[in-house]
């Protein structure tokens, strides 16, 4: 079977002849070092990207048969972006700088993390409808038409391909910062929100809709999100419904329409409390489903939703960094969950710093090991 195959079976409770062993791609820092202990070129871990050609050699160094993340994309975001820029050095070395989402963050040079957002632009209605609102308007220069209307003849049809349809809430997260988010729902402008996500859903569903009149196929559709945390969602779930489950069920009719039916959704952190909005609108498969601090998300839900949940991930990142007993163990672990069909096991999240070569490539051949 190829892996393409595998995948698709798993996700339709077909037979398969084994697990594929699939990954969701790295921390840079890990492959610089990787590089300085030897294990690959610095020229590799400079170069990788998902899906490109440095990952597929990984892939072949390692033993992965894929990488999740093989997903193409319109330009679905703010167009023009804004200009990334420094406004401020602070004494320290630390400098407040603007990002394309018009954030400001505080970066501190030789500091690998995720930066901290110091402020923000979109506050008010006057910052949505002159600054940002422009830059959410659809147009067919975000399609590259040519590359999807050849896309067929030139997509690999040994892994699975997904079409990447945005986001209705994360990215507008990434805009207002959690902080801004919050105080959104609450202000004294009750619509603005709404009309905020409202116009970037639409923005997105336009995105999706001209990709796939190209008639370029796709095997998955995939939303990113990360609006969760490990307490719980950013907001109330009451309000998420609200305001979200009506685009995500606009998109996913659309994707339906098409003859896509594995609609997945990345979301860090604890999901559960979102998990009915998303099934009851379309999308039926959960990733990275992390670990974390909390433990195994899908088994549970699983138990509570039956088998229109499926799953990618749940795989504990961590037993990679210890030995091969820890693997062992998380190996036992997800065989459970992979033989409840519908999963595949995956890292939940990018394999970090301290991550063992030599445990990875004893993963990726034991994973496929399992028959089920």
């Amino acid at each position: 079977m190829t892996n393409r195959e595998r995948a698709m079976n798993i996700l339709h409770f077909k037979p398969v002849d084994r697990l594929p062993a699939v990954h969701f791609g790295y921390w840079r820092e890990l492959l610089y070092e990787w590089a300085d202990q030897g294990k690959i070129s610095r020229e590799l871990a400079q170069n990788w990207r998902d899906a490109n050609e440095a990952d597929r050699e990984l892939d072949r160094m390692i033993g992965w048969d894929f990488d999740w993340s093989t997903n193409r994309s319109a330009n679905g975001g703010l167009f023009p972006a804004f200009e990334p820029k420094v406004i401020e050095t602070l004494p320290d070395g630390t400098q407040r700088t603007q990002n394309g989402f018009g954030v400001i963050e505080k970066v501190k040079p030789g500091v690998t993390s995720i930066p901290s957002e110091d402020d923000y632009t979109l506050k008010d209605r006057a910052a949505f409808e002159e600054l940002y609102l422009p830059k959410m308007q659809f147009s067919m220069d975000r399609i590259n038409l040519e590359y999807f209307k050849h896309f067929n003849e030139t997509r690999p049809y040994d892994v699975p391909v997904g079409l990447q349809v945005g986001s209705v809430l994360g990215d507008i997260r990434n805009m207002t910062t959690v902080i801004g988010m919050s105080y959104l729902m609450y202000d004294e402008d009750e619509d603005l929100l709404a009309d905020i996500i409202d116009a970037y859903a639409e923005l997105q569903y336009k995105c999706t809709e001209e990709v796939l009149k190209t008639g370029a196929k796709f095997d998955y559709a995939h939303f990113w999100e990360d609006i969760c945390f490990k307490s719980g969602p950013l907001l109330s779930p009451e309000i998420f419904d609200e305001l979200c489950a009506k685009h995500y069920k606009k998109r996913c009719d659309l994707l339906h329409s098409y003859g896509i039916d594995i609609i997945s959704l990345d979301c860090d952190g604890v999901i559960e409390k979102l998990i009915p909005t998303w099934l009851d609108n379309g999308v039926n498969t959960m990733f990275p489903i992390e670990i974390g601090v909390w433990g195994d998300q899908f088994g549970p839900a699983r138990e509570k939703y039956g088998n229109k949940l499926l799953g990618v991930g749940g795989m504990d990142k961590t037993a990679l960094r210890r030995d091969k007993a820890a693997v062992d163990a998380e190996i036992e672990r997800i065989k459970r969950l992979a033989s409840l069909g519908g999963f595949i096991p995956c890292p939940d999240h990018r394999l970090m710093p301290g991550t063992k070569f030599e445990l990875v490539q004893y993963y990726a051949e034991e994973i496929k090991k399992i028959k089920i």
